[in-house]
């Protein structure tokens, strides 16, 4: 992790906060943004100087090569107070690898971490009454880099632009939630952009979930693009299944995300004891698992809402619903993880880091 701040930043400051017409008790997730905002231009060849400035529009030619190409990748984090106004991260390191990972796939440049860190931090600083201490409360944190050079030919850019943006967010809690296996449209592909954070990986996702939303679920669990009988993502988010008392999850590969809380999931039932298996699942096990009544759990995993349940599912047009359990494993690894982000217990892991006063 970075200990010394080496980056310059030119930094314009808002002349007015708008935090006081800000009703945290009541905030639509992603819609409310902070006072400020960081960028940085990839141009001949290196990254620029980070600046920090007020939120607002940027101008972009209509040419720019992200509206025409998709060249756009993005990451998802978020930022905790302690009791004693000290703000903290969850593992942002894996957030910042998984930044690079898929700008190599997408043939964009790498962003140093020495810059992530500091243009990431130095903005924390600023923005720190932005991130309350209520209880599920947090900042959630939005890194991107697009394409902005002109020009329809289809190569990949020479000039970039990288961003982070801060949302306020309260706890997040999406009610129940009903899942459609998908035995028609994919995800994505062995070879192709799945396991990169990727705009184009979400924009595929909104037909066929919209389909499903219609027909009365909340999410699609995606299958594998050949056969469709493979369970692989929840949504936007990892899922895992309970059969009995073994924890059963997908494996990665380049079509599903490495999510980070999808890790520490795995780290957490290790450490409990928990029987694990990350292994291929079929869409044949899990319905014949929720016939015989072994089937006791399904969970999506990831930043938003940290563990998601879901308690029912539709195969091929059948739905089945799942029991109600007191002592699910869903809420075990909910507050397990949520209590270590707010420190409220022993990080024994080193998940947590406490961001730099820059």
């Amino acid at each position: 992790m970075i200990t010394d701040k080496k980056t310059a930043i030119e930094i314009q400051r808002a002349t007015q906060s708008k935090i006081s017409e800000i009703d945290f008790s009541n905030l639509d997730f992603g819609n409310v943004f902070t006072d400020h905002m960081l960028e940085c231009d990839y141009k001949d060849g290196k990254w620029q100087t980070l600046k920090i400035r007020p939120y607002g529009p940027i101008s972009l030619d209509p040419s720019a090569k992200v509206f025409h190409y998709g060249q756009a990748i993005f990451e998802g984090m978020k930022a905790y107070k302690g009791d004693d106004d000290s703000i903290w991260m969850f593992r942002p390191d894996e957030n910042q690898k998984r930044l690079n990972t898929s700008a190599v796939r997408l043939a964009i440049p790498e962003f140093p971490k020495d810059l992530f860190f500091d243009g990431l931090e130095t903005l924390l600083n600023i923005e720190k009454d932005w991130i309350q201490k209520e209880e599920g409360s947090s900042l959630y944190i939005r890194p991107f880099v697009i394409a902005t050079e002109s020009g329809v030919s289809a190569n990949p850019a020479k000039e970039y632009k990288f961003m982070i943006l801060c949302s306020p967010a309260q706890s997040y809690y999406s009610g129940e939630v009903r899942v459609l296996f998908a035995d028609t449209y994919s995800r994505s592909a062995s070879g192709g952009v799945g396991f990169a954070k990727c705009a184009g990986n979400y924009a595929g996702q909104f037909y066929p979930t919209k389909l499903a939303n219609d027909a009365g679920y909340q999410q699609v669990v995606w299958t594998d693009a050949s056969t469709h009988e493979n369970l692989e993502e929840a949504g936007t988010m990892n899922v895992f299944f309970r059969i009995g008392d073994t924890l059963i999850t997908a494996p990665t590969s380049d079509r599903i995300l490495d999510g980070v809380t999808r890790k520490s999931v795995l780290a957490l039932a290790e450490d409990k004891g928990l029987q694990v298996e990350v292994r291929t699942i079929s869409v044949y096990e899990i319905e014949a698992a929720a016939k015989a009544g072994t089937l006791k759990e399904m969970f999506g995993a990831g930043t938003a809402a940290v563990i998601n349940p879901i308690v029912g599912f539709n195969f091929q047009g059948v739905d089945y619903e799942l029991p109600k359990s007191e002592n699910s494993y869903a809420d075990y690894f909910k507050k397990a993880i949520t209590d270590i982000q707010t420190k409220k217990s022993e990080d024994k892991f080193g998940w947590t880091y406490k961001v730099r006063n820059l």
